[in-house]
């Protein structure tokens, strides 16, 4: 078959000009296809907003109640001018989705960020068969390879339940969106009173609104009551983060990095990512059956080089220096890059 190009890179993001439509748009657009809710791929202004329909609530919230948001069923096919549309599961947080982009018969997925381990806060990951897969590759070294998620979550029990044996408050750092309600949903809240802040109650909101279940917490005001005994879920630099008192954690898969464990968090590291690791990068390019597979947001040189020795067409989503491809990670001291700057870094 002959390759169709359904989206083109753009410094406006991915654009399709057969279906008047953007993919996670950088700057406002007319008509904007959103992958998730997490900040560094929903941006507002922008005339009009398609989500997939369980993300709406958290997408509200991230652009506020004057966007013009409309939610679609997963699965469900909708025609944008010559462009056949439909959303379907990412697992990475609520409402999080794969975009399937089909023209002429061409059919292009673009995975936005997604995990491959189901919990029970967001639809699990369902791979799209396609001709081409863009994807990312936050984690894309084969380094990175996730425990089972029952094992973290017995390890966030025991420094909890240590720290409490002190006297001591925990402090476990996660971002306000899709981290702190996993965690929520994975922790034993008989263990003692959880807190949140006002960022993470009011996303809590729209999750329990969406039909997904969480634990009750407390406000942090009623700390000073709990303290020592308690744990709390805040964003990494936040005021919480400077006024809690006690000890303190952090879940990331660059927890798997032992200068990362190493360097803030000690025993309090935890390797818990809202992305996929290795393996499921490279499964889930062999679930598309794609014929292309373009590569972005991430160890993009080291992924890309892997998968055509691998003997397949792979390449990166845009030349260097393109706005949608980062720049290379900068290097430390054991030579594996760290974090790319502008990622949410889970």
């Amino acid at each position: 078959m002959q390759s169709h190009r359904v989206l083109k890179p753009t410094t406006h993001g991915l654009h399709s000009p057969d279906g008047g439509f953007h993919v996670d748009p950088p700057r406002g657009v007319e008509r904007a296809l959103i992958t998730h809710a997490h900040s560094d791929h929903a941006r507002s202004g922008s005339g009009a907003y398609l989500c997939a329909e369980p993300g709406v609530g958290v997408l509200r919230l991230r652009l506020g109640p004057k966007a013009r948001i409309t939610g679609i069923p997963y699965g469900e096919r909708i025609t944008l001018g010559s462009v056949q549309v439909s959303f379907h599961p990412a697992g990475h947080v609520l409402g999080s989705a794969q975009i399937r982009c089909e023209r002429r018969g061409e059919v292009w997925v673009v995975s936005g960020d997604y995990k491959t381990e189901p919990d029970r806060t967001c639809t699990p990951f369902e791979p799209i068969r396609c001709h081409t897969f863009i994807t990312e590759c936050t984690f894309g070294l084969p380094l990175f390879h996730w425990r089972p998620q029952k094992e973290i979550f017995d390890e966030i029990a025991r420094w909890w339940g240590e720290n409490q044996a002190r006297g001591c408050t925990s402090l476990l750092l996660s971002y306000s969106l899709g981290k702190a309600q996993r965690l929520l949903a994975g922790i034993d809240p008989t263990q003692g009173p959880i807190h949140v802040p006002r960022s993470v109650a009011r996303f809590n909101a729209a999750y329990e609104a969406a039909g997904i279940p969480l634990p009750p917490t407390l406000p942090m005001e009623a700390l000073p009551a709990t303290r020592g005994r308690a744990l709390v879920l805040a964003p990494p630099g936040s005021s919480e983060e400077e006024g809690v008192e006690g000890a303190r954690g952090f879940t990331s898969g660059w927890m798997q990095l032992q200068r990362h464990r190493s360097a803030r968090h000690g025993a309090g590291a935890f390797v818990l990512s809202d992305h996929a690791d290795w393996p499921g990068l490279l499964r889930s390019v062999k679930e598309t059956g794609a014929t292309q597979v373009l590569a972005t947001h991430g160890y993009v040189d080291p992924f890309v080089r892997f998968l055509r020795e691998q003997g397949i067409n792979a390449g990166p989503l845009e030349a260097p220096g393109s706005p949608l491809r980062p720049p290379p990670p900068r290097t430390k001291g054991d030579g594996i890059p760290g974090p790319i700057e502008g990622e949410s870094p889970t």
